[in-house]
């Protein structure tokens, strides 16, 4: 055998245009109805289909659509009918926010091989009625249904308007801190729809210039921030049978959100989660559906806050319910009745669990991930209802998560760790392999040519006595004898976490490549980030930033401590959170910090937005000294170091403001540092040769500053 040298050097272009490092995955998986086979949608050249596969064999047993059936029509998604006879196809898709899309639908009729159009224009968020003789859909902030029957259109509300009043789709806040912007469900039986209607006309607005024609464009959408005006919102029900709509008797006399809705099994109860603003406590209210009457089935009220989550599941045998719950210090599963009362906490330990799957009621085994083995590390378990025999399902160390067949009989379970990229199997549900559906060999093949460096984890203890985790990577031929500069990656925000034994995609490339130019390159889990428990993730509320920058700057002691570290050359940089967090770091730490860089950072909480804000600060007029005492933009006299602020002058999410009123008050102070804005991209900075143009920038910067 001829020994190859490991010696190739990452490129930019290689992570950012070349794709070079992308690993294979397994695209739109689809569990039919049968619970053996599978879809998946998949692609040859121009060419676009959905294939049906046998979960055991992962032969392939039919084309279901061709776009060739189409005439070419392109589509990147899918959504069968529940008799998985009809197919809905969003095409020519526009992206509004963050989730929030709007497409021209098509809808394809696998009997008859026939396509028809939903409806003229663009729509957003259709879908199949339960008998799949109905589409419901949101146009121009209204509600409409389509009755594929007689092909007529209705719409079941008409006071919709752009920045006013939005039927059935979410407002900004609520798809960005929510994490949803479908707000209508159907029914059961298809005989209701239950949706959401938004009054922002008290709402401010925000605008942003769109630099594209001679004139600039204005963009103009209502932004809640903190402490200011939210939208008002209600809960309505439609009845398609009577053509009628009453209103969920949900409000109280103060503000309050509803995160979630979400029908029980039976079609005359709507479950509703009320919170109030400070997100501290939260109700699960039954709504019945004839009348709008209301009933508090359960509340739950925590010191700080109350995270939100779509684990509320309704057992098939009508008497209980699955509620997730931190109540106990981590996160568990809990087993209720329908009035309310506890029967039973399944999951109990000092760890936290992190995703549920569901309940497989014919054998009464419940499916869930934790961070049980380590904050690290995350593996699939099955428990009884009754909280007993549990099984760990996932055998490698990692991170695992997992896609059940509707039967629960299989499971795909995606694997990857710090130093391997991911790997996807098929399991049964007793944990036992079947086969491989994707193991990125080819990119593993494509790493061996590099020489790379083994990401390595580590923990230690503050002057505080908190243990943080951390991991580290050491530059190529490492000598113990030598200093070397030390580059810091950090984001920090509440329940986060970058300290995983997980692959970490084209960042981890990135610090591949830095290590190959000599740097160290680090990250510490800060007090307030995810997978240890309530009261360190809660740790931090009512004064964001103060702990998270006395454990990043203890870190950087830690770190420079080690032989190997040049105290004098160390550096930061994040993203977003983490851009707030390198601003402080540099700021408050400024006699350690070299240089940092922040890309698309909250400078002041105060420009936030009211539900994230709120939920971790109250607001600030009740909190006046938690917003200011940690706000970047109030520190900008200690700035010693280098400073390089990135921002997109489009980003919806984190405004530009945000790096304009830093850009001020450094001017006032008269400190010199570097500013680079990106036109018209929003938070994600990306597009074209973006990446690569902002990636360039900051290495060079380093290279320069480092």
């Amino acid at each position: 055998m001829v020994l190859v040298a490991q010696n190739k050097n990452i490129l930019l272009e290689d992570i950012w245009v070349n794709r070079t490092f992308s690993p294979e995955w397994v695209w739109g998986i689809n569990s039919m109805n049968d619970g053996i086979h599978y879809t998946s949608l998949n692609r040859r050249e121009a060419e676009v289909y959905i294939t049906k596969y046998a979960y055991e064999s992962g032969d392939s047993i039919s084309t279901l659509l061709n776009s060739e059936l189409l005439d070419g029509l392109s589509f990147n998604s899918y959504t069968f009918s529940s008799d998985e006879q009809k197919i809905l196809l969003p095409t020519e898709t526009e992206s509004i926010y963050r989730h929030s899309t709007q497409s021209k639908y098509f809808i394809f009729d696998r009997v008859l091989e026939t396509t028809q159009v939903l409806s003229e224009g663009k729509q957003r968020l259709a879908q199949f009625s339960p008998d799949a003789s109905k589409v419901a859909f949101v146009r121009q902030n209204n509600l409409y249904l389509k009755d594929l029957v007689d092909q007529s259109e209705k719409a079941i509300t008409d006071d919709g308007e752009i920045n006013k009043i939005i039927n059935g789709a979410t407002d900004w806040v609520y798809e960005e801190e929510f994490g949803f912007d479908q707000a209508y469900q159907w029914n059961a039986t298809g005989t209701k729809i239950a949706y959401y209607k938004f009054n922002e006309e008290a709402v401010s607005e925000f605008s942003m210039d769109v630099f594209q024609e001679l004139y600039p464009n204005q963009n103009r959408f209502k932004y809640p921030k903190a402490g200011e005006r939210n939208a008002s919102i209600g809960i309505y029900i439609y009845d398609i049978t009577l053509d009628t709509t009453i209103k969920a008797d949900i409000e109280t006399a103060s503000e309050f959100y509803v995160p979630r809705i979400k029908w029980t099994l039976d079609e005359n109860v709507l479950s509703v989660q009320r919170m109030n603003r400070h997100q501290n406590n939260i109700d699960l209210i039954f709504v019945n559906a004839n009348d709008g009457s209301a009933d508090i089935i359960l509340t739950e009220t925590d010191d700080a806050y109350l995270d939100v989550s779509d684990h509320l599941t309704f057992l098939k045998n009508g008497k209980h319910f699955i509620w997730t719950s931190e109540k106990s210090g981590y996160n568990h599963i809990y087993l209720f009745n329908l009035k309310g009362k506890q029967l039973r906490k399944i999951t109990k330990g000092d760890f936290d669990v992190t995703d549920f799957y569901g309940v497989d009621e014919s054998t009464n085994t419940l499916y869930f991930a934790s961070a049980e083995r380590s904050p690290l590390h995350r593996d699939i378990y099955s428990i009884q209802l009754n909280g007993k025999d549990k099984k760990t399902l996932s055998p490698k160390s990692g991170t695992n998560s997992a896609n059940f067949s509707s039967n629960y009989k299989y499971f795909i379970n995606r694997h990857s760790s710090a130093n391997t990229p991911y790997h996807f199997s098929l399991f049964n549900s007793n944990g036992d392999e079947i086969r491989t559906l994707k193991d990125n060999a080819q990119l593993i093949r494509e790493l061996s040519d590099y020489s790379l460096s083994r990401k390595e984890f580590f923990n230690f203890k503050t002057s505080e006595g908190v243990k943080l985790n951390g991991w580290l990577m050491k530059p190529n031929h490492f000598d113990t004898n030598k200093e070397y500069p030390l580059f810091m990656y950090v984001y920090g925000g509440p329940g986060s976490q970058q300290v995983t034994d997980a692959w970490g995609g084209s960042n981890y490339m990135w610090f591949q490549m830095l290590t190959q130019m000599g740097y160290i390159v680090a990250c510490v889990d800060n007090r307030g980030t995810g997978a240890r428990g309530a009261k360190f993730k809660k740790s931090t509320y009512l004064e964001l930033g103060k702990l998270e920058t006395q454990d990043q700057i203890e870190a950087n002691r830690y770190l420079a401590d080690l032989p190997y570290v040049d105290d004098s050359r160390i550096g930061i940089f994040g993203w977003s959170y983490g851009g707030y967090m390198s601003s402080l770091c540099l700021l408050k730490g400024a006699e350690y910090f070299k240089m940092a860089i922040a890309v698309a950072p909250v400078t002041n909480w105060r420009y936030y937005d009211s539900i994230y804000t709120e939920r971790y600060m109250r607001t600030p007029q009740e909190n006046a000294a938690g917003y200011d005492e940690n706000s970047p933009i109030n520190h900008v006299e200690k700035l010693k170091g280098d400073y390089l602020l990135i921002h997109g002058s489009a980003d919806d999410n984190v405004h530009y403001q945000n790096t304009m009123e830093m850009t001020n008050a450094l001017i006032h102070a008269n400190k010199q540092f570097d500013l680079f804005v990106y036109p018209n991209r929003n938070h994600g900075i990306y597009g074209g040769n973006t990446r690569l143009h902002l990636f360039t920038k900051m290495t060079n910067f380093i290279k320069e500053k480092l």
